[in-house]
């Protein structure tokens, strides 16, 4: 072997033969140890827990081991939640089926699957393991769950079911995976019905804005629109806006849509926020939107014609006029949003 001169300043060749002067045994088989690691794609901290002695080697080799077994493990402590909760479940497939305002519920756990399917590049390694941190707030939600069976508090069952999917998720996965699907679960909370004395609260007052509001917008037709509690006087006729016409279906719908988005979207906490929000605004508008065309056509054209959009396309039309102001109001602040960039890129210039 030709031998070179070193460059100043570049660190002293190591042999890595025993026999030569200056070589230790011990640094010679950590050096081993640290290659093997660096050859089996094995990350800084991974390193430091095998030369710590505290993890099994086997683990760190083959990681997809462990990955493996924390699913399984997974799945299993789900499948014996699912079975606790079989009544539970009854209840929603029944209210789903029975309750139009909760005709989504369906959708729910499918759409939970695909967000995290959508979002399985950013989630953390899944280890096997036991975290007694998850396992502390899931006895929590079982022991609410036994103080409302002892209350006859049946309505908030439902809500347990989340609660518990995403203690399993601490549990199994740890901290990092627990913060990771915590807002993809948050979405389970869509398939539960509202308590009944919750939902009727929340109907009262959509229901005195619908009406107030569309009486205001039919006397700006030129109708002699008059708004009495929940009904409006218009002319001969009486519309009555009654609970199922609150707009709390469509209301649930516009929320659960505008929380899809804002995470697929991928924007900032404050633009995801501003989405979310917008539900409320969009809703009400679709609503009243319903309530001034029956009144319209019970005034321009017939009764039949107003009783036939009102049972048959309304559902429909408040669906595409939602979607439509919400596809609205994002192209709005996604151009508001660049459009200030642009003018801070253009002060920067200037300056």
């Amino acid at each position: 072997m030709s031998s070179r001169r070193r460059r100043s300043g570049a660190p002293p060749a190591i042999s890595l033969d025993p026999t030569v002067r200056g070589s230790d045994p011990l640094q010679l088989t950590r050096r081993k140890r640290s290659s093997d690691l660096v050859e089996d794609g094995g990350t800084v901290q991974e390193k430091l827990l095998l030369a710590s002695g505290k993890v099994d080697p086997a683990t760190l080799r083959y990681p997809w081991v462990a990955d493996k077994i924390a699913w399984i493990g997974f799945g299993l402590l789900a499948l014996s939640i699912l079975w606790a909760f079989l009544p539970s479940w009854s209840n929603l497939v029944q209210a789903w089926e029975r309750e139009p305002d909760y005709s989504h519920g369906w959708f729910v756990i499918p759409i939970v699957a695909y967000l995290m399917w959508t979002f399985r590049d950013s989630m953390p390694p899944l280890r096997a393991g036991f975290h007694p941190g998850g396992l502390v707030v899931l006895v929590a939600v079982l022991l609410l769950r036994l103080f409302f069976q002892w209350a006859y508090l049946d309505f908030a069952d439902g809500w347990m079911i989340p609660l518990t999917v995403i203690s399993i998720s601490w549990v199994i996965g740890g901290w990092a995976f627990a913060v990771w699907a915590f807002p993809m679960l948050m979405f389970l909370f869509f398939m539960v019905p509202l308590p009944f004395r919750l939902e009727n609260e929340l109907s009262r007052p959509l229901q005195w804005i619908a009406t107030h509001g569309s009486a205001s917008v039919l006397q700006l037709f030129g109708q002699p629109a008059i708004s009495q509690g929940t009904t409006i006087l218009l002319g001969e006729n009486t519309l009555e806006v009654e609970r199922a016409c609150s707009g709390l279906r469509i209301f649930m719908g516009v929320f659960a849509l505008s929380y899809v988005y804002a995470m697929l979207a991928r924007r900032t906490w404050w633009e995801g926020l501003l989405i979310v929000l917008a539900a409320i605004p969009i809703a009400l508008i679709a609503n009243m939107s319903r309530i001034v065309i029956t009144g319209l056509c019970y005034q321009w054209l017939s009764g039949e014609a107003a009783k036939k959009f009102s049972h048959d396309l309304a559902g429909y039309f408040m669906i595409v006029l939602a979607g439509s102001l919400f596809a609205m109001f994002v192209f709005y602040l996604r151009w508001l949003i660049q459009d200030a960039q642009t003018m801070d890129q253009v002060a920067l210039r200037r300056a």
